[in-house]
């Protein structure tokens, strides 16, 4: 009797935690889906039947005639904003009160490779951005494109030698984007464009590959943090990778090789010394701002490279194949695009270089309309760093609430972009696009402080990459093909397909 009535107690605790933030948006007037214990509004997510993309579009698409709608993962309080004004607030205008990504359940423990420019907080990534930011400048990049045009050029070769059959261009553009990282990012050669089995491509996989204990341990922390804060989810990973920078940096003897590539870029970083921040975290009783020092250490040098190598593989392979994708159902787009390539390439001995990119306005703007349609990140997150009011609402919402900012919907939003379901890269002509329309709305690399510091080099290696495809295939769809590819319900952060995008790369024969 003793055992059951415990049993009841723990029970009926357990329950009363994980409801006990229920009301939170019933109180403040915020239309919302009703929770349900442990799994908030987020059931499908939590059971990988839904990514969190298309939690956000379904919002969306419910509740049109809100600025704001509620929702919870797990007993956390979630606000989703379809308002492009207010979006624009959380981003720039008030980045102060929402600094926070807030991808970390557990403030004070945080795991080795999640101590990155994407994943770290406050003064941490105040640090880290002052202090990496001008690695990624149009002279840097510059400097690094002999490498881009080195794997794009294999990229051709490879393509050529297996385009006999179907191909999955998601595989194809991942084992691209995987060997420009390792050059750029590691001054290896992974080549995984040859190599079925490369150990690099297999890596990238394995992150991205959300597993069951993966996914069960991420709701634990989630819903428990306090007693899961020790779990690692990268666990399986972690350890050979902080050995392969480790053992990088320790062939060039910790100092710069020449090679222009990110490791380097990052050992300049470090040779600069102390890194030296106003904190945003911390006041003094005056009110002015702390000042917070850090070293780059070696770990910190590795979750750096983790993130460049994860962020900038997937998110890249997952644009440039849909951008494929589009321009196989569209021949007359994807003739345009070529009769480009053709006409810039002229102009410089038909090879690939960073000004020739540059001049590549056509496919850039189908590459932008295609992440339009399908943006690699389908949405935003921000958390609410100390209580903050929307004066367009009278809401006053609580430190760490979450922010979604649902960029698949609003992409997507004939509001915005007329008929949205058309593939028209005219729209991002410069002649077309109106900007000021769209500001707070097409967001792919998102925006403000946060945005995303590699956006550039990530435009220029997916450019890179489609403009060696194109100027010598043409791509159709496979018999397989399907016209609307099915999006992977445990896609997490990055967006991905069920069964891949397989495509037809077709020779090109010039007159």
């Amino acid at each position: 009797m003793l055992t059951a009535a415990i049993f009841v107690i723990i029970v009926a605790l357990v329950y009363l935690y994980s409801t006990r933030t229920f009301r939170y948006w019933e109180k403040r007037g915020i239309k919302h889906d009703k929770p349900v214990p442990f799994f908030g509004t987020d059931s499908e997510g939590y059971l990988l039947r839904k990514s969190m993309t298309q939690t956000a579009v379904d919002a969306y698409l419910k509740y049109p005639n809100e600025k704001v709608i509620g929702f919870f993962r797990s007993s956390r309080p979630e606000l989703i904003i379809r308002d492009p004004d207010i979006i624009k607030r959380i981003l720039t205008t008030d980045f102060a009160y929402f600094y926070p990504r807030g991808l970390n359940p557990h403030k004070k423990v945080i795991e080795p490779l999640m101590r990155n420019l994407f994943f770290a907080d406050g003064d941490l990534w105040r640090l880290l951005r002052q202090r990496m930011t001008p690695a990624f400048t149009s002279g840097k990049l510059r400097a690094m494109f002999p490498l881009v045009v080195e794997r794009a050029e294999r990229l051709q070769s490879r393509t050529l030698e297996i385009a006999s059959q179907p191909l999955d261009a998601r595989e194809l553009m991942a084992r691209y984007t995987t060997d420009f990282i390792g050059a750029c990012g590691f001054g290896l050669d992974a080549d995984s464009l040859n190599d079925e089995d490369s150990a690099f491509r297999k890596l990238g996989a394995a992150i991205f590959n959300i597993t069951v204990q993966q996914a069960i341990v991420a709701a634990l922390k989630e819903i428990f943090p306090e007693i899961f804060k020790h779990f690692k989810y990268s666990s399986k990973y972690e350890t050979d990778f902080v050995s392969l920078v480790s053992s990088i940096l320790k062939q060039r003897n910790y100092k710069p090789s020449g090679r222009n590539d990110f490791i380097d870029l990052l050992l300049e970083c470090r040779m600069k010394g102390e890194i030296v921040v106003e904190s945003i975290e911390k006041m003094k009783p005056d009110g002015t701002p702390e000042i917070i020092r850090m070293e780059l250490t070696e770990q910190l040098l590795a979750a750096q490279v983790f993130i460049f190598f994860a962020a900038g593989f997937e998110t890249s392979s997952s644009a440039t194949s849909f951008t494929l994708h589009q321009l196989a159902f569209h021949p007359e787009i994807q003739e345009k695009v070529q009769k480009e390539l053709d006409q810039v390439l002229a102009k410089y001995n038909n090879k690939l270089c960073y000004d020739a990119i540059k001049e590549m306005r056509y496919l850039e703007s189908a590459f932008k309309e295609a992440m339009r349609m399908f943006p690699s990140l389908g949405f935003l997150i921000r958390e609410c760093a100390r209580q903050y009011t929307f004066p367009e609402l009278n809401l006053t919402i609580d430190e760490g609430v979450g922010i979604i900012i649902p960029l698949q919907a609003l992409h997507n939003d004939p509001e915005y972009f007329d008929s949205p379901n058309e593939f028209r890269p005219e729209r991002f002509m410069p002649s077309e696009y109106n900007h000021n329309k769209t500001k707070f709305v097409y967001l792919p690399f998102g925006d403000g402080p946060r945005g995303c510091i590699g956006a550039r080099l990530g435009l220029m290696q997916s450019l890179a990459g489609l403009a060696a495809v194109l100027s010598k295939f043409t791509v159709k769809p496979a018999p397989n093909t399907k016209r609307h590819p099915v999006v992977e319900p445990k896609s997490s952060i990055v967006q991905s397909f069920k069964d891949g995008l397989p495509l037809l790369f077709i020779e090109r024969t010039k007159p």
